[in-house]
């Protein structure tokens, strides 16, 4: 799926625009990409989500709202972001990050197309949300009906 791209400067920023969802990563030389959190979410180099080998790619499913709680330098060459679904196991190195900045246009295509051949969707699914907590429907404000949706 991915493709080796150049080594890449360190960046200059980084910055968590938690209400947009948005990772900003900026550059010396000008250079800005500013990433969602989803794609990086989707897209993490975790082999939870990549497997140990090409063809073992697991589709992530539900991850519209996910944001970034925190992000921790790892060494000098990458950041390990804690996603708000307790996805924390994908370290992103500074090449890879670029990689998605340079790429995010045609990386958003391929995972909606994925998306729509399985028949799923971005948005989280509410019900086994809720299952897994344990009441309601797992919409915001239901606890056993106070959503209004049932």
């Amino acid at each position: 799926m991915r493709q080796e791209t150049a080594s890449t400067a360190l960046p200059s920023s980084l910055t968590v625009h938690v209400k947009s969802k948005l990772l900003e990563v900026g550059y010396e030389a000008g250079k800005t990409y500013r990433i969602p959190f989803e794609l990086m979410r989707v897209y993490s180099p975790s082999a939870e989500v990549m497997g140990h080998g090409p063809g073992q790619e697991t589709l992530q499913v539900g991850k519209m709202h996910v944001i970034i709680e925190s992000l921790e330098p790892v060494g000098h060459y990458a950041v390990k972001p804690k996603f708000s679904d307790g996805h924390e196991s994908g370290i992103f190195s500074w090449d890879y990050i670029a990689w998605l900045g340079e790429n995010q246009e045609a990386l958003w295509a391929d995972y909606l197309a994925r998306l729509k051949v399985a028949g799923a969707s971005r948005e989280p699914d509410f019900a086994a949300l809720a299952a897994d907590a344990g009441g309601g429907c797992g919409k915001p404000g239901c606890g056993s009906g106070g959503c209004g949706s049932h």
